[in-house]
C-alpha cells in the first residue's frame, strides 16, 4: 500500500447534483418544480403562513384584558410562615430569605395572607399584607413591615 494508492471505500463518496447550470445538469427547474412562489429567487415563507388558508392565530377569536398598571402578589400565608420560622429558629422572615427558600422569585412582589395559624413571634417583611395576617402576627408579639 502506498500513499498515492488509497481511495475511499466504494459507494461511501458521491458527487453532488449541480443544478441550475444548463440543460446538461438535469432540466431547466433546477430541482425546484414548475413556477409559484417555491421556485423563485428570495422566497421566503412567512411564519404562520399555511398556504392562504386562514391562519390558525386569526382563525381562534381574541379575548382577555391584561391591565398593566395592575400590581400583581405572590400569596404567601401564615402556615407557609410557620414552617420557615421553624427551620430558621431566630430569622426575621426577610424578602431575601423567601427569595432563598425558593418559595417566591427575586422579581415577585408579596402578599402575607391570613390562611393558617401562627406560633412563633416572627418579624415579616413584605410588600402588602391582609388585614387578618396583620392581626395574627402581632397577636403572637411579631412585626409586619411593608418593603
Amino acid at each position: 500500500m502506498k500513499l498515492h494508492t488509497l481511495k475511499p471505500a466504494e459507494g461511501s463518496t458521491k458527487t453532488n447534483k449541480r443544478l441550475g447550470r444548463g440543460q446538461g445538469s438535469g432540466g431547466s427547474t433546477a430541482g425546484r418544480g414548475h413556477k409559484g412562489a417555491k421556485s423563485r429567487s428570495g422566497y421566503s415563507k412567512k411564519f404562520g403562513f399555511e398556504g392562504g388558508q386562514m391562519p390558525l392565530q386569526r382563525r381562534v377569536p381574541k379575548f382577555g384584558f391584561k391591565n398593566n398598571d395592575k400590581i400583581y402578589y405572590k400569596a404567601v400565608n401564615l402556615d407557609l410562615l410557620e414552617k420557615i420560622a421553624e427551620s430558621n429558629k431566630g430569622a426575621d422572615l426577610s424578602f431575601d430569605l423567601l427569595v432563598n427558600n425558593g418559595i417566591i422569585g427575586k422579581n415577585d412582589k408579596i402578599k402575607v395572607l391570613g390562611r393558617g395559624e401562627l406560633k412563633s413571634k416572627v418579624n415579616v417583611q413584605a410588600h402588602a399584607f391582609s388585614e387578618t395576617a396583620i392581626k395574627a402576627i402581632e397577636k403572637v408579639g411579631g412585626t409586619a413591615t411593608k418593603i
